[in-house]
């Protein structure tokens, strides 16, 4: 049944598709007009000025990539889906507000008129409900800076665009959507009902959807079903600004939404490193530390920082200066595992502020790119025949994946030691993995311990890998003839890797901490073969002269 549901999904959305793609429909959208906005919520989130210059100087740029302002801009036939979601979504006005002064107001109401006469009715792109839901809150919170001061002409074309787009939200929500798109949707729906004059029942139809997704997306321990930090602190912002615009129209603000943002923000603040940027598990970039920081602040985020995560299925153990972050789950259900990592019992270290063992991380902009990095051999995990510990299909999601994956937490007064197992091999040669990683010594030893096991009898050697990505700025050179790895980092502080069984040797690697930027670094491989049913081995990351 569940691979049908896929096929029912594009049927729905096809069917939609038909129906709002016609003069009919545009005209039932409507021709009225509302003359104001009678909640116009404060929007707090910052934007870059050098941005906005450029946005002034007549181009758009995005991760690095730039597009010039002209006739086929908003072409969706000439935009990726990220470049679809940020042209379209308009958050990019903040950039242009973030420059002050008129020039940034008068760009921007030039470049909404623009989007105006180009689409004035449904477009299956540009009028996406996750799109346009992001677009509709845009315009609404921003509004003070582009449009209050607007002339007539300029403020009767937008609120007759905003209502007409509205009316299609409250239409086509939910859809197929699901995940972060459905709630950005949502945002779009419940800003309109709390702006609009006479439309209070798109905000009590955005809440009763809110309330239903908030069960379905947000886990018990405050993290996203999708198990990404990224899509989390996403997730976090669109709550909050919900509750910004229901406390700037005079509404109480219902407790889930309260209790699920002080959820949500310690979960957050569960995967942020010393650095103040984010771990990159599932689809996840450093990011811009200003950006979490103001979401946090927003969510009144405080309290300890939380050792575990257990619905979401992460470990933190904290030592001295010493973090180290364990994903010890499984890829999420259908169909949030689109953005899901092949990662199951894979690792992060850092020092300070310095990272060492880092995952590969994603790429925002090249499908090509971010399906390499989802899978196994771009994080500090075992892995077999160099095979994936789960299946990732060529339409994103998840085939075979673990069906169990466990873990035990055993906390002294100077060590912790988490014991995880995983299954995601058994079906291919059946094979489990369990790591053991210990920390201690006020957090200056690393140990880990890999214990592959096969239950039914290895009928073939079994291809055994390693790996340990370094972080970019991590120097590494081997010793001893290739008995042990010696590690410096930026600060001066020299870290030795020791291990036994298998061969260790010293390979070329990638990280996309940060935009599109491919930095080259190195990753510490030990390699093994399994000829029986059981296979150990054990290594070690230790501090110099301490």
């Amino acid at each position: 049944m569940v691979a049908r549901v896929p096929a029912l999904r594009h049927l729905r959305q096809k069917a939609s598709h038909a129906a709002f793609n016609t003069a009919f429909y545009n005209w039932t959208l409507g021709n009225d007009s509302s003359h104001d906005l009678i909640v116009r919520p404060v929007d707090p989130w910052p934007g870059n000025p050098a941005l906005g210059r450029g946005l002034c100087g007549g181009a758009f740029v995005l991760e690095g990539q730039e597009k010039q302002v002209g006739r086929r801009l908003w072409e969706p036939s000439q935009l990726s889906l990220a470049w679809l979601n940020h042209l379209h979504g308009f958050e990019w006005l903040r950039d242009l507000r973030s420059l002050g002064g008129d020039q940034g107001r008068a760009q921007a109401r030039d470049l909404i008129s623009d989007w105006m006469n180009r689409f004035s009715g449904w477009d299956a792109s540009a009028w996406q409900p996750d799109i346009t839901g992001l677009r509709v809150a845009n315009w609404i919170m921003l509004y003070e800076f582009f449009g209050a001061s607007a002339d007539e002409e300029f403020q009767d074309r937008f609120f007759l665009a905003l209502l007409r787009q509205s009316r299609h939200l409250a239409r086509a929500l939910p859809g197929t959507l699901h995940g972060l798109p459905l709630l950005q949707g949502i945002r779009g729906l419940i800003l309109a009902g709390l702006a609009v004059s006479g439309h209070e029942s798109w905000l009590i139809q955005g809440l009763d959807l809110l309330e239903s997704e908030t069960d379905k997306q947000i886990l018990s321990d405050g993290g996203h079903i999708s198990r990404s930090p990224a899509v989390l602190l996403e997730v976090l912002r669109v709550y909050v600004d919900v509750r910004i615009a229901l406390r700037a129209g005079g509404y109480p603000v219902p407790e889930q939404i309260e209790h699920t943002i002080d959820r949500m923000a310690q979960a957050m603040r569960f995967f942020r490193h010393a650095d103040k940027k984010l771990t990159t598990f599932h689809g996840t970039q450093e990011l811009d530390s200003v950006y979490a920081d103001t979401i946090l602040a927003h969510a009144n985020a405080r309290g300890r920082i939380l050792r575990n995560l257990p619905h979401s299925d992460y470990e933190r153990v904290t030592l001295g200066r010493s973090v180290m972050t364990m994903d010890v789950g499984s890829p999420p259900p259908w169909p949030y595992d689109n953005v899901a990592h092949a990662s199951p019992l894979a690792f992060e270290f850092i020092y300070g502020k310095e990272r060492i063992f880092v995952s590969c991380g994603t790429h925002p902009m090249d499908d090509d790119w971010r399906n390499v990095l989802r899978g196994t051999a771009a994080h500090n995990t075992i892995m077999l025949d160099d095979r994936n510990s789960c299946e990732i299909k060529s339409d994103g999601h998840m085939g075979r994946r673990p069906r169990t994956v466990s873990s035990t937490r055993e906390e002294g007064l100077y060590a912790t030691l988490i014991d995880a197992v995983h299954d995601g091999y058994v079906p291919v040669n059946g094979i489990t993995h369990r790591r053991r990683l210990y920390l201690g010594d006020q957090g200056h030893d690393l140990r880990g311990e890999e214990n592959l096991t096969c239950t039914v009898g290895l009928t073939r050697l079994a291809v055994v890998t390693a790996r340990f990505h370094l972080h970019p700025k991590v120097q590494v050179s081997l010793i001893r003839e290739g008995e042990e790895a010696l590690l410096r980092l930026p600060g001066g502080s020299g870290w030795r890797f020791y291990f036994t069984g298998g061969t260790l040797s010293l390979e070329n690697s990638v990280y996309f901490g940060e935009g599109c930027e491919m930095r080259k670094t190195k990753q510490l491989v030990i390699s093994a073969a399994m000829e029986t049913d059981t296979l150990q081995l054990k290594w070690a990351l230790q501090r110099e002269g301490v």
